[in-house]
């Protein structure tokens, strides 16, 4: 990258990061929903993902929803239109995968900085239209960061448990390509999301502080984790507690959860970050749980009341939706906390 083109892209982070923490002063800002669940509704076949390019790819492409960024980007651009004018501030990139490690799965490794790049323009494109049209409200986009598909505290096979399928370094390799594309292609915020085990997401917040070190600029940061079942606790056995406690070195914008449960099933653990967190709070539910079909049943009215529970009990500063969520979902969610204060974020380093 040219060192002027560096340079315009640090100014406009830093520009709307100033955006950004002063809107989140002032009201409870909405994140989207669910970009799987709406694509499934275009019922895009293998042909589809391939698209003209990737016609005569060896392996299978269906399911790479990542890579329909580059063969149906009308699809990716009309999704997060449609969550913008539900009322959504913050949009996330089509990006959940968008890691080599991902990637591997479809023998894809080289197009990770491509597919981060033009996702995150999509996104921007889309979200510029809007705060254009409507100055006081402005939009920003979320570089979303998944879990990949390997963990670096378990092994994958019962018989041997020293076993790692990746390492640290490998990880935080991967993840530093992903973060800098999406910052190149004009992310406002980088995601590390639905984060199931937390030394995957150290590496992930490593890169991100290596490339802040590198850039010379602060990037807005929101980690996610998600609980795995009633238990309470993150798949790799962390407790809400002690997720917060392992991230909070960092200097985040928030930290939340997303994913796994639904958002009534989500509260006592928001509890436990709002109660004892300096950052801004995060949750994005799932449309409740699934059912046995794997289909999620909770209507926007429905999943709306549940989150009340959230603005009521003074938890939360950027609420939206995951698994089973639509722009119907977030409309609701978005009309319901217009009304209320974001939380009060508190400067626990001086309390104690």
């Amino acid at each position: 990258m040219l060192f002027a083109e560096s340079e315009f892209i640090i100014r406009c982070i830093m520009k709307n990061t100033e955006k950004l923490y002063s809107e989140l002063g002032k009201r409870i800002l909405v994140l989207d929903g669910a970009m799987g669940t709406m694509l499934q509704r275009y019922n895009f076949q293998d042909e589809d993902y391939r698209g003209e390019r990737f016609k005569d790819w060896p392996s299978p492409l269906k399911g790479n929803n990542d890579l329909l960024t580059l063969t149906q980007p009308q699809a990716i651009e009309e999704v997060h239109r449609k969550y913008l004018e539900a009322g959504a501030d913050i949009i996330e990139t089509n990006t959940f995968s968008g890691t080599t490690v991902a990637m591997a799965d479809y023998h894809m490794e080289h197009l990770v900085r491509e597919l981060n790049i033009e996702s995150a323009r999509i996104a921007r494109k889309v979200c510029d239209e809007f705060t254009a049209k409507d100055p006081g409200k402005p939009r920003f986009v979320a570089g979303s960061m998944g879990p990949t598909n390997k963990t670096a505290s378990l092994s994958p096979d019962v018989n041997d448990p020293g076993y790692r399928a990746i390492t640290f370094d490998e990880l935080k390799i991967a993840y530093r390509q992903q973060a800098e594309a999406l910052l190149d292609g004009g992310a406002d915020i980088l995601l590390v999301e639905t984060v199931f085990d937390t030394l995957n997401a150290k590496a992930a917040l490593f890169a991100i502080d290596e490339l802040q070190e590198a850039r010379n600029v602060s990037i807005p940061i929101m980690v996610s984790g998600t609980i795995n079942d009633a238990s309470g606790r993150t798949l790799s056995g962390q407790t809400a507690e002690a997720f917060l406690i392992s991230v909070s070195h960092v200097n985040l914008l928030s930290v939340g959860f997303n994913c796994a449960l639904g958002a009534s099933q989500l509260t006592p653990y928001l509890e436990t970050l709002a109660h004892n967190s300096g950052f801004f709070i995060s949750a994005y539910p799932n449309a409740g749980l699934p059912n046995a079909f794997g289909q999620y049943d909770e209507s926007p009215e429905f999943m709306a009341e549940q989150i009340r529970e959230y603005v009521e009990k003074d938890m939360i500063n950027i609420v939206g939706g995951c698994c089973g969520t639509t722009p119907a979902h977030i409309k609701a969610i978005a009309e319901l906390v217009k009304d209320f204060a974001p939380r009060k974020v508190k400067d626990f380093a001086k309390s104690q």
